[in-house]
């Protein structure tokens, strides 16, 4: 597969061959969804926490004597009817992560790579630099582009300007190539790759 490079300027800057076992696989819904919910349950805090009747603080004494009042009968102040009491079966802390396959994950970042490529909705940038860090400027080149809701991937390490100038701008993610996932992928409407970072994912899936 074959795509035109583009300038920051919106200019032409060659072409550049995209890995058919990266970038022209035919998508998979089933394996992208395993990755979502696998990214979406290991980013979890799972911090939630409820006192249960054996962890809150009261006396242990009975309330009041089990026959004669006319009322029902208790014999702790720490269960779930009163004010205060613990609750019964309530969130504990816990690990919500799901165990999947080192492979499949691999495997669904290609299908998520090559569905962006089948949608016509990845652009090849020649480099992700800017002369200074402003804002405005970076906004003006990705209206020449076209770009409001997109992840932008650098190479190994993101130019200090071009980062400062991005993160201000709504909609638009700036990720060095380590960072790619599937979940960023497939949440925003296009996907931007400069030549670095095409070279390290043909390195990495090779």
């Amino acid at each position: 597969m074959k795509l035109e490079v583009k300038t920051l300027d919106a200019k032409d800057a060659g072409s550049v061959e995209l890995a058919d076992h990266i970038f022209g696989l035919e998508p998979r819904a089933d394996i992208l969804h395993r990755m979502v919910v696998w990214q979406l349950a290991k980013r979890r805090a799972g911090t939630h926490k409820a006192k249960d009747r054996g962890e809150v603080s009261y006396s242990t004494m009975k309330l009041y004597k089990q026959k004669g009042t006319g009322r029902a009968r208790h014999g702790s102040r720490k269960v779930g009817v009163f004010r205060g009491g613990g609750k019964a079966f309530g969130p504990v802390s816990r690990d919500h992560a799901i165990d999947l396959p080192k492979k499949v994950r691999a495997l669904a970042l290609k299908h998520a790579l090559s569905a962006k490529a089948k949608a016509e909705e990845l652009i090849v940038l020649d480099q992700a630099v800017a002369s200074e860090a402003k804002t405005k400027a970076l906004k003006d080149a990705f209206g020449k582009l076209g770009l409001e809701n997109a992840l932008i991937i650098g190479g190994t390490e993101i130019d200090p300007n071009f980062g400062l100038a991005a993160r201000n701008l709504p909609g638009i993610d700036v990720l060095p190539v380590q960072g790619i996932n599937v979940y960023d992928v497939l949440r925003c409407k296009q996907l931007v790759l400069t030549k670095a970072a095409i070279e390290a994912l043909e390195e990495r899936f090779k």
